[in-house]
């Protein structure tokens, strides 16, 4: 059985793939977490003092991927 894991992108990722400065972008996802109907993925995702990651490819990862292009 040759079963891979699930890629998994952490916000520190991200952000060097975007070029962002992680404490802004810890900030914004907080504030867009609070907002859950036009983040609800954002929202249900995440547990407080959990680190902000992601499976690659999935609807959180393209919700927090939008939040930061509209910055």
């Amino acid at each position: 059985m040759t079963d891979k894991a699930p890629e998994i992108i952490t916000l520190k990722a991200l952000c060097a793939e975007l070029k962002i400065d992680p404490k802004e972008a810890r900030e914004q996802l907080r504030d867009a977490a609070r907002d859950q109907k036009q983040y609800p993925e954002l929202a249900k995702s995440h547990k407080p003092r959990a680190p902000w990651q992601w499976l690659k490819g999935s609807v959180g990862e393209k919700e927090a991927r939008g939040l930061f292009a509209m910055k």
